[in-house]
């Protein structure tokens, strides 16, 4: 299994809305995948960070069976529009991706 956890600190407002707002719309985006393409075998997000550092204000956790589900995930239409309004309303951005034993 493939693990895939990206941490995203998000402007404070922009045209799309505050952080709040954002960060929702992008949970909403982000909770539909798995319906729309099939090799998301767990898919998570959280804006309730309890603690981070440095600060995160949202987490993707999602699990696929190997490296090449992972990269039709990334290339998919629904997945490219995520990062689109994502690059819109982020700061910055981390991902780690590692294999489960």
């Amino acid at each position: 299994m493939l693990v895939h956890i990206v941490m995203w600190r998000l402007k404070e407002r922009t045209e799309h809305g505050t952080r709040a707002e954002n960060a929702a719309k992008i949970k909403e985006m982000l909770d539909a995948l798995p319906a729309a393409i099939p090799q998301v075998k767990r898919l998570q997000v959280s804006a309730r960070v309890v603690e981070s550092s440095p600060e995160t204000h949202l987490v993707l956790y999602s699990e696929f069976e190997n490296e090449a589900d992972l990269k039709t995930y990334a290339g998919h239409p629904r997945h490219q529009e995520c990062v689109a309004f994502i690059k819109a309303v982020v700061e910055e951005r981390r991902v780690v991706d590692y294999q489960t034993d």
